[in-house]
């Protein structure tokens, strides 16, 4: 049966859009899989985790035939990038086997019945809706998502806080060492009252990947249990994280003694030519502040050395102070404005950065001993 004739890119884009989430080994067999499901000439595809699920379709999928099928994302995905860009492809299905044909090229693939994929059902009760615009959703990820904890004990650290408060849409990310938190406005038509959920990582790092860059809406309905992220012909649903996110008001400091002005851009070059002499395990550099001079200083075990010295707008006492480079690295690669605000009160205490005249991000890192 000819189920689909059409351009490889027709196929390949929505692809890559759903096939993000599937892991390559995984208990259940067809979660490598994905669905493939035609009518008429809309083509749906869909793939999932079980915590997560993305589905997507595209309406210029020729052929005939209509039905469904699974089939292994990732090999499905590289055979269509191999094929040349403007090639004409066909998926004929015969004997539980998928055969993609270009030109004179022919790929047989194993499929498992559609009928046992495992699709997510959306859980039952009152569900709230806030539309936004998607690069807006996207900058605020993008401030935030670094910060979020990998593979904690305290598995509400392994993602974000997403929190609609009033006219204001908040993300916060933390991993115990440095926190992250953003805002954003919503529109006077989406103002509710508070709302807290957590974000898995993984869906972060998926909406981070996905949304455009553009002014196109994204709608956010939240469920008791899930949320659901549309954007253009793509529907994300995913489970939440239950638990208790960090108080993160606490974690910021309220008073700073001493702040520092410095240009993003030559603290970043400064930082990347330090971190090349730290290890992998120990990625500390020392900042030694005083007047208008800020050096930032590495010695690793082999008793190797590097100073970078830049000029800064200070005027508070001397400080020497050590930082993990990976956390200051993350900060400055993620945000955009050209001038970094450092403040500080000990070289015991926890810093914050933060941009001039923006009171909507915040950077929290704790110091370490060098």
């Amino acid at each position: 049966m000819l189920l689909i004739k059409t351009r490889r890119d027709v196929l390949l884009a929505p692809l890559q859009a759903v096939s993000g989430i599937v892991e390559r080994r995984h208990t259940l067999p067809i979660l490598s899989n994905v669905l493939l499901e035609k009518r008429g000439e809309v083509l749906t595809l869909l793939a999932t985790d079980i915590e997560i699920q993305i589905t997507t379709s595209t309406i210029d999928a020729g052929g005939e035939g209509e039905g469904a099928v699974t089939v292994a994302a990732r090999k499905l995905q590289d055979i269509l990038r191999s094929l040349p860009e403007a090639s004409e492809i066909s998926l004929v299905l015969e004997d539980r086997r998928l055969q993609i044909r270009a030109g004179r090229s022919r790929f047989n693939l194993q499929t498992l019945p559609p009928e046992d994929f495992p699709c997510m059902a959306l859980s039952d009760g009152e569900a709230r809706r806030i539309t936004v615009a998607q690069k807006q959703f996207r900058h605020l990820l993008a401030q935030t998502h670094y910060s979020m904890a990998q593979q904690d004990v305290r598995y509400y650290l392994n993602g974000l806080l997403l929190l609609a408060d009033g006219s204001e849409l908040r993300a916060v990310a933390t991993d115990g060492h440095r926190l992250a938190y953003a805002s954003m406005a919503l529109p006077p038509a989406e103002e509710a009252p508070r709302q807290e959920l957590i974000l898995p990582r993984k869906t972060v790092v998926e909406l981070n990947r996905l949304l455009a860059d553009s002014d196109e809406p994204l709608a956010i309905e939240i469920l008791p249990t899930q949320v659901r992220f549309q954007f253009g012909q793509t529907n994300l649903v995913s489970k939440l994280i239950d638990g208790r996110f960090p108080d993160y008001q606490r974690v910021i400091p309220s008073t700073l003694n001493n702040v520092v002005r410095v240009q993003r851009s030559a603290l970043l070059q400064s930082m990347i030519r330090a971190a090349i002499l730290t290890n992998e395990k120990f990625r500390g550099v020392r900042l030694v502040l005083a007047g208008d001079s800020l050096k930032i200083m590495v010695a690793n075990a082999e008793q190797e050395e590097a100073q970078e010295e830049i000029e800064v707008a200070y005027e508070g006492e001397p400080l020497d102070v050590g930082f993990n480079v990976s956390y200051l690295l993350d900060v400055l690669n993620n945000t955009s404005d050209e001038t970094i605000e450092w403040g500080f009160n000990d070289a015991s205490s926890s810093a914050l950065l933060t941009i001039p005249g923006n009171d909507r991000f915040k950077y929290v890192v704790m110091p370490m001993r060098i």
